[in-house]
């Protein structure tokens, strides 16, 4: 009988070495394939995680047992209230003897309120106990703050007219022209109107509401004829205001959604408030102009921003030396491919890294916030320093701790995986980086976009009471209003005596002193 190791044939049943190792092949790509397959899962997973807890705070606000601070201040408000209420029920009889009250810690009352004073003279200038005449020697002064709600009252224009008997002539003074002519409002009415709608952001309806209960008829309809010949009478302030805003070289840009309504549809469609705002560091008024548009387009900054700086050469859609603060939006590419210089914010880099540490609590991404916190610490210190001073400050201390965060980012970048959040916040700050650390290297760009979007903020309050434009002619109104309000704001005026003031002002003041007019505060 022949064997099998004589023949040379393997049996059957045996595999062979090759087909073993084969099989091993096969069976370690299988395994890599299964494990690219788990990882790719676990990156989506981690993703999708992300965007949830993203998506879950913007909506919802903290889901933990952690207050914020918005609802810490409500908690605040009711303890305060229920303290008064318990001190209140605990207080001794009307007819006890006061006790002396400890010396109150508030801070005085403004000077610039009138006083009224009332005072309280004892009941008879005798002693009450021997009936001798009572001499003063001091007094006890206390002031409380007091308010008169919307109070409306009537002026009277009188215009007397007085004849000449003699050459049979009639002499009178003539009317003081007026915003509307023939209209019952004042200044001060048409003010009040403006700034509840557009500061306080109230609606007309309820404007009518506040006039019902003083027995006063507003309707909707004549306070929306005001509102429209407020706008065309300020539209010269609003367009010198966009003038002087390009004579600066240093810009912040942003933008925000709002909806316009669309009556041929019977729905509202989306149109865009486009916001620019002066450098926080310049030496001049701060500005803000609002410009409304109708889409999201990089065309309207184009054209906004057309031959800017205004004091500069005209050479180019944009001169090609101005300086602008924005956020990634591809919109603003075309200025920077025109020679612009591109600004980036800070602010956007670090939200990419506070999201996924509050998603997370990913540890390099808390490293990522301890490192950018010592560059705004680093602006805090030289915030009240002039340009030169602050340029050496950034030198010295800013520029190392951004290159030495340019190095930390580029080694770490390798291991981490693609797609995921922390590699998306890396790659969104080392893609910007030359942009970034710009700020760093001089002494007068600022940091980061957050004064726009302070700007900004009160428009997103004011959404959810008008709720829509009405048309495109009343986005581009409102804008205007808006953008010597927000002026206003920034340069600590009150805006509406400021806007009483401009509308009694308008009827007869010179354009070539308009700048006079402009909410800013006047040099002594």
């Amino acid at each position: 009988m022949i064997s099998n190791a004589e023949t040379g044939h393997s049996s059957p049943e045996t595999p062979s070495v090759a087909w073993l190792i084969e099989q091993l092949k096969l069976r370690d790509s299988e395994l890599s394939q299964r494990d690219a397959t788990i990882r790719s899962l676990e990156l989506k997973n981690q993703k999708l995680t992300h965007e949830l807890a993203y998506y879950r705070r913007i909506r919802f606000g903290a889901k933990t047992e952690a207050m914020s601070a918005e609802q810490l201040h409500l908690f605040e408000d009711d303890l305060a209230e229920d303290i008064a209420a318990v001190e209140a029920e605990l207080s001794p009889p009307a007819d006890a003897p006061p006790k002396p009250r400890p010396k109150a810690g508030r801070q005085p009352l403004p000077d610039h309120l009138p006083r009224e004073t009332h005072v309280h003279e004892p009941d008879s200038c005798q002693c009450g106990q021997c009936g001798a005449h009572l001499v003063k020697i001091g007094e006890d002064v206390t002031e409380k703050l007091n308010i008169i709600p919307a109070q409306f009252f009537v002026e009277r224009h009188v215009y007397p007219k007085y004849a000449c008997r003699s050459c049979q002539t009639i002499t009178a003074e003539p009317s003081a022209p007026t915003i509307i002519d023939g209209g019952m409002a004042a200044p001060g009415l048409l003010a009040w109107v403006a700034v509840s709608k557009y500061v306080d952001h109230l609606p007309l309806y309820r404007l009518e509401q506040i006039a019902r209960r003083s027995d006063v008829h507003l309707s909707r309809s004549t306070m929306s004829e005001w509102i429209g010949r407020i706008g065309v009478a300020l539209q010269p302030l609003a367009d010198r205001l966009s003038e002087l805003l390009k004579q600066r070289a240093v810009l912040h840009a942003d933008e925000t959604p709002v909806q316009q309504l669309d009556p041929l549809a019977g729905k509202t469609r989306r149109a865009y408030l486009w916001a620019y705002r002066s450098n926080s560091l310049d030496a001049g008024p701060p500005i803000v102009v609002f410009d409304y548009q109708t889409s999201r387009s990089g065309q309207h900054a184009a054209e906004f921003l057309q031959h800017w700086p205004a004091n500069g050469p005209t050479n180019g859609p944009t001169n090609g030396q101005g300086t602008l603060m924005v956020d990634d939006y591809s919109g603003y590419k075309a200025l920077f491919r025109a020679g612009v210089t591109e600004l980036g914010c800070w602010a956007h880099a670090r939200r990419k890294f506070f999201d996924l540490h509050k998603a997370s609590n990913h540890p390099v991404a808390h490293e990522a916030l301890a490192r950018i916190a010592k560059l705004y610490l680093c602006e805090e210190q030289a915030r009240d320093m002039n340009t030169e001073a602050r340029a050496e400050h950034r030198a010295l201390h800013s520029l190392p701790q951004l290159q030495d965060m340019h190095q930390w980012l580029t080694r770490l970048r390798p291991g981490v995986a693609n797609n995921g959040a922390l590699a998306k916040a890396i790659d969104y700050t080392l893609k910007r980086w030359p942009a970034l650390i710009r700020y760093a290297q001089t002494g007068h760009l600022p940091i980061d976009n957050n004064p726009i979007e302070n700007a900004i903020r009160p428009i997103a309050l004011g959404k959810k009471n008008w709720l829509f434009a009405g048309s495109e002619r009343a986005g581009r109104r409102a804008a205007a209003i808006q953008s010597l309000f927000a002026t206003a704001k920034l340069n600590d005026i009150e805006p509406a005596a400021w806007l009483k003031d401009t509308l009694e002002k308008l009827p007869t003041w010179p354009n070539s002193r308009i700048d006079e007019l402009l909410p800013f505060r006047q040099k002594a």
